[in-house]
């Protein structure tokens, strides 16, 4: 057991061109091995079958030759006729007849000198055949009853398979030397064919390990292109590389914007905390006045700490039984209008409709209820804010529209990146900070969906949200 983890585990430390070179070495060998083997079997058997047939033939024309010369043919007719009887047998082989004692009387071909022993079962008709051990060699011995007049014996034909076993030996060492080279040629080809084809891998590992090394700030340098297994797995890496350099980038630059956003609320804490210690212990207004200013500094801090944990954190989806947008939407709203009682807020819904999202509860409520402030925030005049629910393909669609004071088309593809702001002064004075519209799309996108926007300076804006139904959990087609 210990010797096989040994082998298994310095089998798992071989490099991938070894396993592979040994594999492909170990499968042309074994199929090598496998068509010598039957080509092997295969010629024994038909050469033994056709040096059986021989025997068969030369004891049929010796049992023909005696039989047509009648009964009465005697031993000196057939010592006479033994030219003739030589070329019925092949050179190869020895005839012998024998006596009833197994003594020899007469023998054609004196290729073997051993007389191999009368088996106790020969036939009266026809011959037994054996394979015996001749002078050494293996030979198909065929033994006949005969009868010359009044001379009862046998006839005995003794056939070497000197050349059977010499064909044989020498196509087995042929096929052993052959699969010796073919075992060598395998693994080179097989070993050279690895290094060509894991060729990238080399190179994918390479530039790995330079990345490590340098950083993200390290260009790629792996541009072969593939059409294949590896071929994909390096189209992976350059996209894992593209967007790990972007969180990268993306991380420093939110780290740099977080750091300047809270500079400046403890800033205004500073000096206010100062104009108390000087002047605010003797004077009610400018303490009231720096304590209020604190408060409302400390409370948007507050808000953008939660705010940035938010963004922060990478919670799994939270879909259990969906989410009845109609009720939730009419919750949110009454929240909304407690806080601004000033603003017109209008559902726009079919009562009959079920819309029921793939989307957690408190997702949902913090996406409308963020659109609703940034309605409200960005707005001159009375918010009226209208928010319509449709059912479309495969989704639900939640569009928010307002009579804000509208967003330029240059800023529309920015108004989703952390920290910014259409209107910096608005925003503050709000108590904005930049991380709402940023939020709302990290959880339309968390949950599958699609957020959009339109907007006309002047007159107003409206978002376009596309979360998938209950029924449709895989996401919008």
């Amino acid at each position: 057991m210990k010797i096989k983890q040994q082998i298994m585990q310095k089998w798992m430390h071989q490099s991938l061109k070894t396993k592979w070179a040994f594999i492909s070495a170990f499968v042309i060998f074994i199929s090598y091995l496998f068509i010598c083997v039957v080509m092997y079997v295969s010629l024994q058997s038909w050469l033994l079958s056709d040096e059986k047939q021989s025997v068969t033939r030369s004891m049929n024309d010796l049992t023909s030759f005696f039989e047509s010369r009648g009964p009465y043919l005697t031993l000196e007719e057939v010592q006479r006729n033994e030219n003739l009887i030589n070329g019925i047998v092949d050179k190869n082989q020895t005839a012998r007849i024998l006596n009833a004692d197994g003594v020899e009387i007469l023998r054609i071909n004196n290729t073997t000198k051993e007389i191999p022993a009368i088996p106790s079962d020969v036939p009266s008709r026809g011959y037994a055949l054996e394979t015996l051990k001749v002078d050494g060699e293996k030979s198909f011995v065929a033994t006949a009853k005969l009868r010359l007049g009044a001379f009862e014996g046998y006839i005995q034909l003794t056939h070497p398979l000197s050349s059977y076993v010499s064909l044989m030996r020498y196509l087995l060492t042929a096929m052993i030397l052959m699969g010796v080279i073919a075992l060598v040629l395998s693994s080179a080809v097989g070993y050279t064919l690895a290094t060509r084809l894991l060729r990238p891998l080399d190179r994918l590992r390479f530039e790995m390990n330079r990345v490590s090394k340098e950083g993200f700030e390290a260009k790629i340098e792996l541009h072969e292109q593939r059409h294949d297994e590896i071929g994909d797995l390096l189209d992976v890496y350059r996209k894992m590389m593209v967007e790990l350099e972007n969180s990268f980038l993306q991380q420093q630059r939110f780290i740099s914007d977080a750091s300047h956003e809270l500079r400046t609320p403890i800033q205004i804490l500073e000096g206010h905390l100062n104009l108390i210690k000087r002047w605010g212990k003797d004077d009610p207004e400018v303490l009231a006045e720096s304590l209020d200013t604190s408060l409302q500094e400390i409370h948007r801090m507050r808000s953008l700490i939660e705010e940035l944990l938010d963004l922060a954190r990478r919670e799994k989806k939270d879909i259990q039984n969906g989410v009845n947008l109609i009720e939730e939407t009419k919750k949110v709203i009454n929240e909304t209008k407690q806080l601004h009682p000033e603003a017109e807020i209008i559902l726009v819904s079919n009562e009959n409709d079920t819309l029921n999202a793939a989307i957690s509860r408190d997702a949902y409520n913090q996406i409308v209820r963020n659109l609703l402030q940034n309605a409200i925030r960005y707005t001159e005049k009375i918010p009226n804010i209208r928010i319509s629910l449709t059912n479309a393909a495969e989704c639900h669609k939640i569009e928010v529209e307002d009579n804000g004071i509208g967003i330029q088309s240059d800023a529309i593809p920015r108004i989703f990146d952390r920290f910014f702001r259409v209107d910096e002064a608005r925003s503050r004075e709000h108590g904005g900070t930049g991380l709402g519209l940023a939020i709302v799309k990290m959880l339309v996108e968390k949950y599958d969906g699609q957020i959009s926007v339109t907007s006309k300076v002047g007159k107003g804006t409206k978002f376009t949200v596309k979360i998938p139904d209950f029924n449709n959990k895989d996401g919008i087609n």
